[in-house]
């Protein structure tokens, strides 16, 4: 049983009953001795405090808390009010007491009917513990008197006022707070009185009611509950908001619901009222012409009938009306049903594409693998190359060789699991996946769908979206496939998937092994002119306005933006360039002042400005110590300049340009390799003890990485230390090893490509990479002479000038 009874927690509650015997009691089993002077006889309490002029009933019923108040009754003496330190503790000691409590007076005992013992105390002064007397029935303590300090001062009286108005704010937003209170806090006129008044009736943790108690400097316990107060004012106004925006909500709902059951009658008056079941009756049609499988159309006509049930006023049944409709207009069923002609396919995509050779017969392959086994589980493609080249116009030319609808899903950015697979129906603005809402745009199930820059996916605290591709993608799995939002499976095996990148490091390892990889490189130059011959100057004019009779470009003015004015593996740039060149003759047809232009190459530099791009290999390897590498980026090829300089130190490496941790690395194996030839080179060894060696990549702002400028490295670092320059119209490309060994690296079509478009003239590759000779255009074996490296004294021999000439230099 608890010293504080649940109906007694309320700060000025009601007096017991008229029916409790008003008496003090008789009968105590024994008499307790007399305490001295300075002692009281203790009640622990928990749950409630009793504060300094305040009147407060509590509730006894342990034996020892019994016989200390009687006892105070019978003595007409004071008692002890101290808060116990654990709650749960049932009958406390001394050591579980607060060292300072409240000496309150009885101002009235009774024993109700049911045998508990209830008491009105009024709280009269603080009191600290000094020892606990022994032998008692009960517990009783020697106490010291804690005086009230004096409270006056500017300080006082400032934190005084604030405190009674903060106080009088807080019962207006209390409710049913009684109006003798706020007449109590308005009269009061002594700051720590009204202090212990705000703390007892505020909603605080019993600790914090303690703290108070035992802050005895009238200015910090003001501060302190002063800080309670605004806490607790600032929960108790976002109450009131909260409290007054439900009703204001609820009431428009109910001022909704009346008004539409008024139009109802209004409109049954009129004789133009809608059948009430006119909704469900259309759903009920569609699910029915849907076609759906048995599982889900018995769980469609489920969530019908519980539409049916509710009110149209209810929030949910807007979202379970949305719900159905998604279902219904999916097509579940819906198929093109056009057969593959693989000579139709093949016109298509010579007429949509030029070059591409490899690429072409690889999808004739595939359309006659499913012309023949429609059934068959079919790989899916993935397209990947630099931006340009076509991957997004392939996938549009097998949808039209295949008859079907396309739709292009964009993943680049995307880093939420539910933009694959939905959200749940139990959020506000649910809606499904990316995947569901491209069907339902195709119209067909068996739609080509583009899942375009799969490279690009990001991942986030909602979830990994290339993990929820894995089941997409997967031929075994998508015939089940489970949207969050539909909540039931539909069937993507009838899917045709196309997806694009421009780079495969960033493809997680379980998605990249679900597709079959399809590499573009980039364009040669006469394979750009053709294309932009067939294609984009048509296009461009067609956009701009004019016809073939008002504007024609010549071969040679489009070659020379290729050549000068456009750098990159794809044709988009060349295909802006040559929009800016129409739309300049654009605007002179429009105001009269020619009716045909035939554009030249000289009059490329007076539309588009001086050329951009020129070759400057023998510029940058006129002097020793700068060799021409070759590298490969996401957008194509380029060509890479590696710049070695010694001057006087105690042999360090330094490196900049903005270099990743494996190119460092080839640079430190291109020195070290360096030093252990340096009789061949002809170098004394001191002079590496003696000399700092700087390695330089220009164009700093540019993160450069990779293994492939080992040959380079040691090639400007041979040419540093022997005073040769390197051959100017030579570009090389490889990784070395500490033995000397050149070892084979990729992307060598992409880097033969740019050393040709910068007008190298001999490139140095290494000879495990002959298995690449196929790839590299035509075009490019006739304009480049080819050098194969299977260690890097072969380099040496090929790339740097003879002595004799180094030194006539």
């Amino acid at each position: 049983m608890t010293d504080i009874g649940p109906n007694f927690l309320e700060q000025q509650g009601p007096a017991p009953p008229q029916s409790a015997r008003s008496t003090a009691p008789a009968g105590a089993a024994g008499e307790a001795p007399k305490l001295p002077a300075d002692a009281v006889v203790i009640v622990p309490v928990r749950n409630t405090l009793l504060f300094p002029s305040v009147v407060m009933p509590l509730s006894v019923g342990r034996p020892r808390s019994v016989a200390a108040v009687q006892y105070a009754v019978r003595a007409q003496a004071p008692i002890g009010v101290l808060l116990q330190r654990d709650p749960e503790k049932a009958d406390p000691g001394p050591a579980d007491l607060y060292e300072i409590g409240t000496i309150g007076m009885i101002l009235r005992y009774v024993t109700a009917q049911d045998g508990s013992h209830h008491l009105i105390c009024r709280g009269e002064q603080r009191f600290r513990i000094v020892e606990f007397l022994g032998e008692q029935p009960f517990l009783a303590a020697r106490i010291e008197r804690i005086a009230e300090p004096e409270t006056t001062g500017a300080e006082v009286e400032a934190r005084f006022m604030q405190l009674k108005e903060r106080a009088l704010e807080a019962l207006q937003l209390i409710p049913n707070a009684p109006d003798e209170l706020k007449d109590t806090v308005r009269s009061m006129e002594s700051p720590s009185v009204l202090a212990d008044m705000v703390a007892s009736f505020l909603d605080l943790k019993i600790e914090e009611k303690q703290q108070v108690l035992e802050t005895i400097d009238p200015k910090a316990r003001l501060d302190r509950v002063l800080w309670f107060l605004a806490y607790r004012l600032e929960v108790l106004r976002l109450s009131h908001d909260i409290g007054q925006r439900t009703r204001e909500s609820i009431e428009g709902r109910q001022r909704e619901h009346l008004l539409r059951e008024q139009l109802r009658t209004i409109q049954k008056e009129l004789g133009d009222e809608e059948d009430e079941s006119t909704e469900a009756t259309r759903l009920a049609e569609a699910i029915a012409k849907a076609k759906m499988p048995e599982d889900v159309e018995k769980h469609a006509r489920k969530e019908l009938a519980r539409l049916k049930r509710m009110s149209d006023a209810s929030g949910e049944s807007s979202m379970l009306r949305t719900y159905l409709e998604w279902l219904t207009e999916l097509p579940w069923s819906v198929e093109s049903g056009k057969p593959i002609d693989i000579a139709e396919a093949r016109k298509i995509l010579e007429a949509d594409h030029y070059g591409l050779e490899k690429i072409k017969r690889r999808i004739l392959e595939y359309l006659a693998v499913r012309k023949l086994n429609p059934t068959g589980k079919a790989p899916i493609l993935c397209f990947v190359g630099p931006p340009g080249v076509g991957k997004t116009s392939l996938g549009q030319s097998i949808a039209r060789a295949m008859g079907r609808e396309f739709v292009r899903v964009s993943l680049g950015g995307i880093h939420d699991e539910a933009e694959i697979r939905g959200h749940r129906r139990t959020y506000i603005g649910a809606l499904p996946g990316n995947i569901i809402q491209a069907i339902r745009k195709a119209g067909t199930r068996d739609c080509v769908m583009m899942l375009d820059e799969i490279d690009k996916l990001g991942r986030g605290i909602q979830g990994d979206p290339s993990s929820a591709l894995l089941e997409v993608l997967d031929p075994a799995q998508n015939s089940t496939f489970r949207d969050n939002y539909l909540g039931v499976a539909f069937d993507l095996s009838k899917v045709v998937f196309i997806a694009t990148a421009n780079m495969l490091d960033t493809v997680p390892g379980p998605l990249l092994d679900r597709m079959e990889v399809m590499q573009l490189s980039g364009y040669t130059i006469s394979e750009k002119l053709q294309i932009a011959e067939r294609y984009l100057v048509p296009r461009q004019r067609e956009a701009n306005g004019l016809t073939a009779e008002q504007c024609a470009i010549t071969e040679e003015a489009l070659r020379t933006i290729i050549k000068d004015y456009t750098r990159e593996a794809g044709v988009r740039n060349l295909e802006r360039e040559i929009g800016s060149v129409l739309r300049n003759v654009a605007v002179r047809i429009a105001e009269g002042s020619v009716e045909r232009a035939i554009i030249d190459s000289v009059d490329i530099a007076r539309i588009l400005g001086p050329r951009r791009f020129e070759a400057e290999q023998a510029l940058r390897t006129s002097v020793p110590g700068v060799a021409t590498g070759l590298a490969w980026t996401p957008v194509g090829g380029d060509i890479l300049f590696i710049e070695a300089t010694r001057t006087p130190g105690n042999g360090k490496l330094i490196l900049t340009g903005q270099l990743g941790d494996v190119m460092k690395e080839s640079a430190q194996a291109a020195l070290s390799l360096a030093k252990s030839k340096h009789r061949e080179l002809g170098v004394d060894a001191k002079l590496f003890e003696t000399s700092d060696i700087h390695v330089h990549v220009p164009a700093g702002a540019v993160p450069k990485d990779g293994p492939s400028a080992g040959v380079a490295m040691f090639t400007a670092l041979a040419s540093l230390l022997t005073g040769r320059p390197v051959r100017g119209d030579l570009a090389m490309t490889g990784e070395i090893s500490l033995r000397g060994l050149v070892l084979p690296v990729g992307g060598i079509k992409e880097k033969v490509l740019a050393a040709m478009l910068a007008g190298v003239k001999t490139v140095m590759l290494p000879a495990r990479n002959r298995k690449d000779w196929d790839d590299i255009p035509e075009e490019a074996r006739q304009a480049l002479e080819f050098v194969w490296l299977e260690n890097v004294d072969q380099a040496l021999s090929t790339a740097l000038q003879p002595a004799s000439s180094a030194n006539a230099a």
